[in-house]
């Protein structure tokens, strides 16, 4: 297809396409001639992939670079998945790196959970956020680590299993980021929901409590 087809097909404007061809973003079409190039549905699924990624999880050039650069690399899908999830989820911020915390919240639920006891962004990152936690004044107990993990055990395979399917390496990123960035986001917005209903029990309850009559 041509450029104009192209743009037609993915609601991509031409201006926008060559942008992400000039940024290495969309690799290059067929030429056809000097002025000229044949795109492929592979490009279109490119296309597809970087406006989700800019719009829907709000990634910047640099980022989406980063994730297609390894794609078109050929990096096995478990390093990209990682790839993938450290840069939506932002782990990279939160993790201070191997070895400047210790790894005692890690170490503890990889026990409790029977999870793959591997050094990852997501392990350090938690390390890092318990630490501050801790650091604050806000313990973190092993009980409250159980039951955290528990819930979270059941979700996240749901969430691997929905958004990873895909062969074409375009679309496993698209279902992996944008899986990833709206799960994230429905668990947090359960968890206020759930919070907020707890709340309404615990304080209704009390109120009627004080406001009953006294006994005779």
């Amino acid at each position: 297809m041509q450029l104009k087809e192209l743009s037609e097909r993915t609601g991509v404007s031409a201006a926008s396409i060559k942008f992400y061809l000039r940024e290495g973003l969309l690799p290059a079409g067929e030429s056809v001639h000097a002025t000229r190039a044949r795109y492929s549905p592979q490009h279109a699924s490119r296309l597809q992939l970087i406006q989700a990624l800019r719009t829907v999880v709000g990634l910047t050039i640099e980022q989406i670079r980063t994730l297609v650069k390894l794609a078109d690399d050929g990096v096995p899908r478990l390093e990209l998945l990682a790839a993938v999830q450290r840069t939506v989820l932002g782990l990279d911020q939160m993790s201070t790196g191997h070895g400047d915390v210790p790894a005692q919240a890690g170490d503890a639920v990889v026990r409790l959970r029977n999870w793959p006891d591997t050094p990852s962004d997501a392990r350090d990152a938690l390390d890092a956020h318990v630490a501050r936690m801790e650091s604050l004044g806000v313990p973190v107990t092993t009980e409250l680590l159980d039951a955290y993990s528990k819930a979270l055990d059941a979700i996240a395979d749901r969430d691997i299993s929905a958004t990873t399917a895909p062969e074409d390496t375009n679309e496993l990123i698209l279902t992996a980021a944008v899986g990833m960035h709206l799960h994230g986001q429905l668990v947090l917005k359960l968890l206020a929901l759930a919070q907020a209903s707890h709340a309404i029990r615990r304080y209704k309850n009390d109120a009627a409590k004080r406001n009953a009559p006294p006994q005779k």
